[in-house]
């Protein structure tokens, strides 16, 4: 981690001890710095998708899954704690792609999420805010070399969902012209 801190100046506070690891982009708001450290995202991203262990498997979940059991609002909330990481890379200058790439994780997670058990399970699997963290982390590993496999996510997600609403106007053109031939 010494070569990532190494790109982002220090925070200067009279404290040093309370700075340790407290990295301030230049330009960007210093405030609130220490939610934005590297440890305390980790343990964020740890605590909403990995937290705990369903016994006698693999499979782990945070309290991103247990908020998500909440009908209606569980996967929003979850969504809403989930915005952490997006706004930390944000503010650490990650580019407008894989921000925007952040953000498809983060709507997949609640627009699926809200399906009720279905939803839960494929948050589970989806872990949105693990892939966030992946993404920060790759960025700050690389600036700038590792964009093309967002624009590729991105470009794959858009082209799923006009597929996704095509089918139903295909299908709805294609029954009206069933009909009107009849």
């Amino acid at each position: 981690m010494p070569k990532l801190e190494a790109k982002l100046p220090r925070l200067n506070t009279p404290d040093s001890s309370s700075a340790k690891g407290v990295i301030a982009p230049p330009g960007r708001w210093v405030r609130g710095t220490w939610l934005f450290r590297d440890d305390t995202l980790h343990r964020l991203e740890v605590l909403l998708d990995e937290a705990f262990r369903i016994p006698f498997t693999r499979i782990r979940f945070g309290i991103d899954g247990i908020i998500g059991l909440v009908p209606g609002l569980g996967a929003v909330a979850a969504g809403l704690l989930s915005l952490v990481i997006p706004i930390a890379a944000w503010i650490r200058g990650v580019p407008y792609v894989t921000l925007l790439r952040m953000t498809a994780n983060l709507g997949i997670s609640v627009l699926v999420g809200s399906i009720p058990i279905v939803g839960d399970a494929f948050g589970i699997g989806w872990r949105a805010n693990h892939r966030n963290y992946q993404l920060l982390h790759r960025y700050l590993g690389a600036p700038r070399r590792q964009t093309w496999k967002d624009w590729v996510f991105l470009l794959t997600l858009a082209w799923a969902m006009g597929l996704i609403f095509a089918v139903p106007i295909v299908l709805m053109i294609w029954l009206l012209a069933w009909l009107i031939h009849q």
